[in-house]
């Protein structure tokens, strides 16, 4: 597809390749990852940023994929629920194990924190995102007042709930969804 007034070429790291795309103005990254790139992991749920069944890391951080351009996005590094990798890079007995689950996929299959599954990797990627934000001294609507000095904020339940509370599961499995996160961070 040539380059033209509705169209460019846009770099975009995803899941760790890099990628250089002719896309369409108008195209989303949720509409990039499954149509262009076959990644369907993140779900069309709403098309509305409501559901969270879209959610992705962009650089580190949660975002829902149906209200993001692509082209808006050149250059930046997206991880799906299927790039997350149960081998860390400071782990070196588990780094040539590409194969292994998250430690949060992991604690879902092991506390059945889903039932129909369309949501989980959206529940996945916004809970790891949630993690590294806490760890990251960033505040919640519940975080107590005195807590939020950039220092780590301790993920209590309602820590998790509230910081997940942008994705639903039509399936009610939030209580199991929550013990799978305190799981991953104890």
């Amino acid at each position: 597809m040539p380059t033209d007034a509705f169209h460019s070429e846009v770099s975009l790291t995803v899941n760790g390749s890099p990628y250089c795309l002719p896309l369409d103005h108008r195209a989303t990254v949720l509409d990039v990852l499954r149509e262009q790139l076959g990644l369907t992991g993140a779900k069309k749920g709403c098309d509305h940023g409501q559901c969270g069944a879209c959610t992705v890391l962009v650089d580190g951080r949660r975002a829902n994929s149906c209200l993001m351009l692509a082209v808006a996005h050149e250059g930046a590094d997206i991880t799906t629920v299927e790039g997350l990798r149960g081998a860390t890079e400071n782990d070196a007995a588990d780094a040539a194990d590409t194969d292994a689950l998250h430690p949060l996929q992991q604690a879902f299959l092991e506390r059945d924190a889903f039932q129909c599954g369309y949501c989980t990797p959206g529940q996945i990627c916004s809970a790891v995102g949630a993690i590294a934000e806490a760890a990251a001294g960033d505040a919640s609507h519940v975080t107590l007042p005195g807590a939020a000095t950039g220092a780590p904020v301790t993920l209590t339940r309602d820590e998790i709930r509230e910081r997940l509370s942008g994705n639903l599961c039509r399936c009610g499995a939030y209580p199991h969804i929550v013990e799978a996160v305190e799981d991953v961070i104890r």
